[in-house]
């Protein structure tokens, strides 16, 4: 009896500890836990099967239930999830296939989601988000190897043809000739720019000359009692320029009417030459009557009288510079 008994106690422990291994192995403890059942609809689920995790923010939070096919060719998932993870996902949440590492088991992850949409309650249908699977991600791989090869063989091309001297850079590279007169060009850009810095600087002095207090600009731009005095000044010189246009048109419109005494002057060649004759016999006759002075004063009867008139004009300049 009293064998019976630990062989009883033995069996006993066990079996605890085998229940205990298997709930901790096959993670079978979460079936005690409440959760909530949620729907999602794939075109391909890529071998995703009962019992394959759900991840929410990096944590696991519940695991495929089930599928079944769904409509025509889609597959229906039964999400399984922990009812303490139900208040952070909202009803607009998104739901993609991945998996655990590049080629590890196959996982839903649960993103996204807005407050305003509210919180998901059992039954919900998940918004499937689109994922690249692995034949897409290996097509894709292949088709940039493919692209990297053509840019290899263009950039192969491009090497011979600059080393072969082809083209413009080839010639730079192989012609030193041309790469001096490249440097040239570049040094003279240099000195040209840096002698249009050192203009724009003396452009800047000067204008903060002109602008300084005691400068005609200045005073303009600060003294307005000047500028008003400078702006008169302006309008006058515009009045006297129109009235001396004004004057010049008249003298033309004059010059070319031939009623007037200008426009004769101007026009009539016979009017011109007599009025010439006639300055030429006033010459003529200055000269002569000069010459009756001479003669008059040279004359005993009117010698006294001259000489009393020099002694008069002579006490009157003699007076007036004693003044």
């Amino acid at each position: 009896m009293k064998r019976a008994v630990i062989v009883g106690i033995f069996v006993m422990l066990g079996t605890s500890f085998l229940i205990a291994g298997i709930l901790l192995v096959g993670n079978l403890r979460e079936t005690f836990t409440t959760k909530i059942e949620l729907i999602a609809h794939f075109d391909d689920v890529g071998g995703l099967k009962r019992g394959d995790n759900i991840w929410f923010s990096g944590v696991k939070i519940g695991t495929v239930s089930g599928q079944q096919f769904y409509g025509k060719s889609q597959v229906e998932i039964h999400i399984a999830i922990d009812v303490k993870a139900q208040k952070y996902i909202f009803k607009d949440a998104n739901v993609k296939l991945s998996s655990d590492g590049f080629i590890g088991n196959k996982i839903l992850v649960i993103y996204g989601g807005t407050e305003t949409a509210g919180i998901i309650e059992p039954g919900d249908t998940l918004t499937v988000g689109k994922t690249l699977g692995t034949e897409e991600i290996m097509a894709t791989l292949q088709q940039n190897n493919q692209n990297i090869m053509a840019i290899t063989d263009d950039l192969k091309i491009l090497t011979s043809k600059i080393v072969s001297g082809e083209g413009s850079i080839g010639k730079i590279m192989n012609d030193n000739n041309l790469y001096d007169d490249l440097l040239s060009i570049m040094s003279s850009l240099k000195t040209t720019a840096k002698k249009a810095n050192n203009m724009m600087g003396d452009l800047a002095d000067i204008t903060e000359g002109l602008q300084a207090e005691g400068s005609l600009i200045g005073e303009l731009t600060r003294d307005t009692l000047l500028f008003q005095s400078f702006s008169t000044t302006m309008l006058q010189l515009e009045q006297i320029a129109g009235t001396a246009d004004g004057l010049l048109r008249g003298i033309q419109t004059a010059s070319a009417d031939t009623t007037v005494s200008l426009g004769i002057l101007m026009n009539d060649q016979e009017t011109g030459a007599s009025l010439k004759e006639t300055i030429k016999n006033l010459e003529s006759s200055s000269e002569k009557l000069d010459e009756d002075l001479k003669a008059l004063q040279s004359n005993f009867l009117f010698r006294r009288y001259f000489k009393q008139k020099a002694k008069t004009d002579s006490s009157t300049d003699s007076g007036t510079d004693s003044n």
